[in-house]
């Protein structure tokens, strides 16, 4: 083999080392958009969900328990225009049920359901108003326009600010809708991509309308809005065994007052709440427990510490 064609090869070489060293930055600024918030929308998502726990399995095809919060608080309200001009008031929501949807063009799993989005919308569409909230960068509202139209598209669509993502507690990941019934309050929240029977039985249910599953109530403490953490008694991953009630409060209230280090601008209650696979909380909050339990050991009938004996008292004269 002659210096040349190994003089060939070298750089065949190196040009193939350059296209993939390419490709896999591409590859990883696509991980990054999905995981890091646009700073001048001020999103809040720090992750895309494709799965959910504990959700119904799509061959079930039905739900046989229904759960909404027993007390449910009024949707923040907003007036904005959407991406057509037209005007988006929850004013107008009274006796419909709404689904307001937390959403993104780069979301594979939100792009997955718009479809099913599209299709309860059009079959309830006198008693349903579905809403899209787009996370996308608010410089690229063109491109959401496109977006939209392309897929037929057939609710309003609004872009995301500051004021609503703070008005509803923060988005934790994407998808994540609303649930609000006709009352205008909010009564289930949902992160991750579900099957179109999870919504459209809660939409019956929640009309009136016969549906072969069984309502159950539970209290939001953080579920749906994170300033409700403040009532739970137990947290993701945080263990409270062994303490009195009174410890156990104490801890709870030090957790809902002391802040995540991860960056998230949450207390360490509402991390556990809003990301339980967050290492920085849970960390922290063993540590805040670990703390009152040790500041409890104490035996309380252990003798005090002798005072120190007063200072003699210079002679005046």
């Amino acid at each position: 083999m002659n210096r040349y064609f190994i003089l060939i090869l070298a750089v065949a070489a190196g040009l193939a080392g350059i296209a993939i060293g390419i490709a896999a930055g591409r590859s990883n600024l696509v991980t990054v958009r999905h995981r890091i918030p646009d700073p001048r929308a001020h999103l809040e998502p720090a992750r895309v969900v494709t799965t959910v726990k504990n959700a119904p399995t799509a061959q079930s095809d039905r739900m046989s328990v229904i759960r909404f919060a027993s007390n449910p608080q009024p949707a923040p309200a907003f007036l904005v225009r959407d991406i057509t001009g037209g005007v988006v008031s929850t004013a107008d929501w009274h006796g419909k049920v709404v689904l307001l949807n937390f959403w993104a063009t780069w979301c594979p799993p939100c792009r997955e359901e718009i479809p099913e989005l599209i299709d309860l919308e059009t079959r309830y569409k006198d008693r349903l108003q579905v809403i899209g909230i787009s996370m996308d960068d608010p410089d690229e509202v063109g491109e959401v326009k496109r977006f939209s139209e392309k897929e037929g598209v057939n609710y309003p669509i609004v872009m995301a600010s500051r004021e609503i993502l703070a008005e509803y507690g923060g988005v934790p990941a994407l998808p994540t809708s609303f649930v609000v019934n006709t009352d205008g309050k909010i009564v289930q929240k949902h992160v991750g991509l579900y099957p179109t029977f999870v919504y459209e039985t809660e939409l019956r249910s929640l009309l009136g309308l016969p549906v072969e599953a069984t309502v159950q109530t539970f209290e939001d403490t953080g579920q749906i809005f994170l300033k409700n953490a403040a009532l739970a008694t137990e947290l993701p991953d945080v263990d409270f065994t062994g303490l009195s009630p009174e410890l156990r409060k104490a801890a709870l209230k030090r957790l809902n007052s002391e802040s995540c280090s991860c960056g998230c601008r949450l207390t360490l209650a509402q991390c556990r709440i809003n990301d339980t696979s967050c290492p920085v909380s849970k960390k922290l909050a063993a540590k805040v427990v670990s703390e009152i339990t040790a500041g409890s050991s104490a035996s309380p009938d252990a003798p005090a510490a002798p005072s120190p004996a007063p200072a003699p008292v210079p002679n005046q004269q």
